[in-house]
């Protein structure tokens, strides 16, 4: 089970996703996702949230969302706990509605706030649920283009004014922006230290924000490490070169995507190299 995400500061802006337990559904009908709304909405209250995207899928969701103040755990522990409440006494049932804890990845805004944005209201297209983005009721993908009444927790404008100064403009340019994401590849393979979407400076900064105080113990470990050594060290010292991309990935420092540019692969084969000789490793 991941370990929860420690870095937590005013105005940070995070990818959320929480799964079912045992990969089940969490959304039964149409009134439980009206519930997780509601819960949702009610939590952007309290905690002072702004969500600037999200889709809610079968068995998961997707949040794209700021945190002005600072508590995203705190948040995302009521969210989910209060949904799981209504959850349960809406079916009749008792026990686990999440799979343990959510995940959160810290994003640069100036880099993927709108590849993220397109990424999450794109799900069920990708899914082949819908065949269009705004064929699917629950995402933010209706409310950002004017179809729909945008609710008070949801913030629209953010995200438009990136594409023009005049909001009708901004839709037109945002949908053109979402069409063409179709075929575009996942941001994953640009993630870093697994928690990480941004620039090496970025990271750097992000760990500079955590609480000096907290153990070390306690930070996991993708977190805190060290500055890499350059990709070409890697290839130098591993022959064999799948030891090599696996060897350079796991230092923590480099995106699957800078791996398999710098070794001459696609970011999704340098996943697979790295399962497969993680893998050998262990049968050996």
């Amino acid at each position: 089970m991941s370990r929860p995400l420690r870095i937590e500061f005013a105005g940070a802006l995070y990818h959320v996703t929480s799964r079912g337990d045992g990969q089940k559904d969490i959304y039964f009908d149409d009134q439980d996702r009206k519930d997780y709304l509601a819960d949702l909405a009610e939590v952007c209250k309290r905690f002072n949230w702004h969500i600037h995207a999200y889709c809610l899928m079968s068995n998961h969701y997707h949040l794209l969302l700021e945190t002005p103040d600072g508590n995203l755990s705190k948040g995302m522990r009521q969210l989910n706990g209060v949904y799981t409440q209504h959850f349960n006494r809406h079916h009749q049932r008792v026990g686990h509605v999440f799979q343990g804890r959510y995940k959160g990845i810290i994003v640069q805004q100036e880099t993927y706030l709108l590849e993220l944005s397109r990424y999450i209201v794109l799900n069920p297209v990708r899914a082949q649920m819908v065949r269009a983005a705004k064929d699917w009721p629950w995402s933010s993908y209706r409310a950002t283009c004017g179809m729909v009444n945008t609710p008070e927790w949801l913030n629209t404008d953010w995200l438009l004014s990136t594409f023009a100064k005049t909001k009708k403009t901004a839709i037109e340019r945002y949908r053109e922006f979402v069409a063409q994401g179709k075929n575009q590849p996942s941001p994953w393979g640009e993630l870093r230290n697994q928690i990480f979407l941004g620039t090496e400076q970025f990271v750097e900064e992000m760990q500079c924000k955590m609480n000096l105080d907290q153990e070390l113990s306690e930070i996991p470990a993708a977190q805190r490490r060290k500055s890499p050594k350059p990709l070409d060290y890697y290839k130098k010292k591993y022959q064999e070169r799948n030891h090599a991309i696996t060897m350079a990935y796991h230092s923590g420092g480099y995106s699957m995507k800078e791996v398999g540019e710098y070794f001459g692969v696609h970011y999704s084969s340098v996943s697979k190299i790295v399962k497969q000789v993680e893998n050998s490793q262990f049968k050996t």
